[in-house]
């Protein structure tokens, strides 16, 4: 039997042109290496989530949603950063439960519509807005905590002000926060290491390793590295160029953690402990939309009609030479709104985007169409 552990942070293909692994390939490796669970962590992203949960619990693998998400180093509405590194940083998102999830999709989706400068980023105003049944690690290299740790400076205040960081989250997660550790063989991996474990120790947070898998088998990293080219406009042969070192990114085996984490067995088990307090369900097959309160003295087909003519635009013709005359849009406004019923879906749930730009009918009608 395998000892126990499981991948809490990995990327796919969804992770565009940074990913290399397919969602088959990563669970028949999870199957074959007696892996009973694994996570999905694409950056700034949910794509792959509903695939990944399907195709996860027919293959007998616990999905793990999740997300490597993009932080603000302020605010997300700022635009005044330098480079990609400095204008965010990265965060281990998981879904603990069904309402995780739904936070975890209120994140992704802000962060594209609101934080989009580079990445798709949040800030901590929207974790601590959306971070109930969510499980935080403290990320890779390219986090917060472990950017801290390792800029130049004082040791000593480097620590402190990573043990401010740390404390912000902990307190924010309690005990669903964790810091995370990894080895892939890099030099700035084990710099990094040092400082979070001495946090881990100060403050009391438990330590989680991970291994940022980027592909599935150690002879794919030649094709993950060239998806970076294509990701980044340069050539292989390039010297100063982004590259994950080595290949060591890859889906690696219980054996190969424990081995790789030698004196931190306790932190490559943790992972399982965290997986097992995983619960989500999803209702798949099943359309959900929302509800929205229908006048008493009308039903939901009849309240849709109105809304609809209410804020219906008339059509105005497209030449300046009068020979067209006006169209009224009445009768396909009517058109439309009976083909509701007659397509079985619930009118109630269209009441509610109609009634949202209601108040922007005024200026609809003076569209020109």
């Amino acid at each position: 039997m395998a000892q126990p552990f499981v991948h809490l942070h990995c990327h796919s293909h969804y992770s565009l042109l940074d990913g290399a692994s397919t969602f088959e390939r990563l669970l028949e490796k999870c199957q074959a290496s007696g892996m009973n669970a694994l996570a999905l962590t694409d950056h700034g992203n949910l794509y792959g989530a509903l695939e990944f949960y399907r195709k996860a619990t027919e293959a007998g693998i616990k999905p793990i949603l999740g997300m490597e998400a993009y932080i603000a180093p302020a605010s997300r509405f700022a635009r005044d950063g330098g480079d990609e590194g400095e204008s965010s940083y990265h965060l281990t998102l998981l879904a603990k439960d069904a309402r995780g999830f739904k936070n975890l999709i209120q994140l992704s989706s802000k962060a594209f519509l609101e934080g989009f400068y580079r990445k798709p980023r949040i800030d901590r105003e929207l974790l601590s807005q959306f971070h109930e049944g969510l499980i935080c690690l403290s990320g890779c290299v390219s986090g917060e905590f472990s950017r801290t740790l390792l800029r130049g400076g004082d040791p000593e205040m480097r620590l402190s002000e990573a043990m401010e960081i740390a404390a912000w989250f902990q307190k924010l997660f309690g005990e669903r926060y964790f810091i995370e550790i990894m080895n892939n063989g890099l030099e700035v991996q084990r710099m990094a290491l040092e400082g979070a474990v001495e946090v881990s120790r100060r403050l009391s947070i438990p330590p989680v390793a991970t291994s940022d898998s980027h592909y599935v088998n150690q002879d794919d990293a030649d094709a993950q590295d060239m998806l970076l080219c294509v990701n980044t406009g340069r050539f292989r042969t390039d010297v100063n160029r982004m590259r994950m070192e080595g290949n060591q990114f890859h889906l690696r085996t219980p054996e190969e953690m424990y081995a790789a984490l030698a004196d931190f067995s306790d932190a490559v088990a943790r992972s399982q402990q965290i997986a097992d307090q995983v619960d989500i369900e999803l209702e798949l097959g099943k359309r959900h939309f929302p509800s929205f309160p229908v006048p008493p003295a009308e039903t939901a087909d009849d309240f849709l009609r109105r809304l609809c003519l209410e804020c219906r635009p008339p059509r105005r013709p497209t030449t300046s030479c009068g020979a067209c005359a006006w169209r009224d849009s009445t009768s396909d406004t009517q058109a439309t709104c009976n083909t509701v019923p007659a397509a079985s879906f619930p009118a109630r749930s269209w009441t509610a985007s109609t009634a949202s730009w209601r108040s922007s009918a005024s200026s609809v009608s003076r569209t020109t169409f």
